[in-house]
């Protein structure tokens, strides 16, 4: 019998109790779902149709969480997982999953998310695959812990299911190779840099410049025929391989009512507008980081575009700046995963822009900003996922609108 943890709730199941049970679909969230005489049980790294064993280790209101502590008759779509220590790390979900697998849980998470939460029933297309399912990442953030004499600090991700406790990663399979060929390094400088005590965060980004460490340095990438420069321990997307086919996509339903005017809101360094500046009279964009907006002005005098300007300020003030425009307009939305706020939505809707396209990496957030947009008068015209993130649970997706 184990003790159960301080503020374990007993019922209905006791602590480390076991059941055998069959796993019938899969949450948006990458946990499978089993049923007990109808109490809900939510179990990790499980696909739909397995027979397991498991352990449960806490009970909601609603629903309990249980380890699989052994697969009692495993789905055809289970695969080996390239790292050793999946299931204990907690950035990857999916490595034990056929990757066509994959790509077909997140076409159905963004249909159940617009079903479920924007009340909208849309044709989903097959979401976009990756180039490459493993070596794609391009930043990598490892954490690490207080320093202890008598012992080397652990560097490397949260483990799975804690807020708190640190798994040691040495390599990192979704990385690229870059990165673990420098990981060895930045470990083992850290290890000798005893006067430090406090945890932190490590940086290692692979870009044309190699792999940079210094958050605060100048990083440069590729997309398409133009060069794209950041901060190194600033936002951007961090899978190269997929990228270019991505903004590609955007550009090309921005473009097509051959509208005079792009308008990029939420335009980081200029990602989409520059990338799309070529088939526009004008492009405008606005960014509320004062650092984001500097280098999507320094961007586009690296990429010689002159047609392109932007502005200082929330989304929101995109409007006042085109309040007298008499062009026709496309807009593309690229907002946090919080989405877009209500006063966004609400002008956009005054200022009518003849299509929208919404760029999102939380397809909870954008359905319910889109069920908006369709209320307000636009129809979807389509909906394409990319999967920028291959054995996790996340995926990118895009909806062009028109009004």
């Amino acid at each position: 019998m184990h003790a159960s943890p301080k503020g374990f709730l007993d019922q209905p199941y006791p602590y480390h109790h076991e059941l055998v049970l069959e796993i019938e679909n899969v949450t948006n969230l990458g946990y499978g779902i089993a049923r007990d005489d109808g109490w809900v049980v939510q179990v990790a790294f499980v696909l739909p149709g397995e027979r397991v064993r498991v352990r449960i280790f806490r009970n909601h209101k609603n629903y309990s969480e249980a380890d699989c502590l052994e697969v009692l008759s495993a789905s055809a779509d289970r695969v080996d997982p390239k790292c050793e220590l999946f299931g204990v790390c907690g950035g990857c979900q999916y490595q034990a999953v056929r990757y066509e697998t994959q790509l077909l849980w997140k076409r159905k998470q963004v249909e159940e998310s617009f079903s479920r939460i924007g009340g909208l029933e849309i044709p989903v297309e097959p979401v976009e695959p990756s180039p490459r399912t493993f070596g794609y990442r391009s930043k990598l953030t490892p954490h690490y812990g207080r320093a202890r004499d008598s012992e080397k600090r652990k560097v490397g991700f949260l483990r799975h299911g804690s807020r708190k406790v640190l798994v040691d990663v040495a390599q990192c399979p979704i990385a690229t190779d870059a990165i673990n060929e420098a990981l060895p390094t930045g470990r083992e400088e850290l290890h000798q840099m005893q006067g430090r005590k406090k945890g932190g965060t490590l940086l290692f980004r692979d870009t044309l410049e190699g792999v940079v460490t210094d958050p605060k340095k100048t990083a440069s990438e590729k997309v398409g025929d133009l060069i794209f420069q950041f901060r190194a321990g600033e936002f951007f997307q961090n899978n190269p391989f997929i990228l270019p086919k991505m903004v590609e996509h955007v550009v090309g339903q921005a473009k097509e009512k051959n509208s005079a005017l792009l308008v990029d809101a939420y335009c980081g360094g200029g990602l989409f507008s520059l990338s799309a500046a070529a088939y526009f009279e004008r492009v405008v964009g606005i960014e509320i980081s004062r650092e984001g907006f500097e280098w999507a002005r320094t961007n586009a005098l690296l990429n010689k575009i002159e047609n392109a300007e932007f502005f200082l300020g929330d989304a929101s003030s995109i409007f006042q700046e085109l309040e007298n425009c008499k062009q026709t307009c496309s807009l593309i939305i690229d907002p946090p995963r919080k989405g877009c706020d209500s006063d966004f939505l609400t002008q956009t809707l005054d200022f009518h822009p003849e299509r929208i396209i919404y760029v999102s990496c939380d397809p909870a957030t954008q359905a319910r900003d889109v069920q908006t947009l369709v209320e307000g008068g636009y129809r979807i015209l389509q909906a394409k996922p990319f999967d920028l993130f291959p054995q996790t649970r996340h995926v990118e997706n895009v909806v062009t609108l028109e009004a």
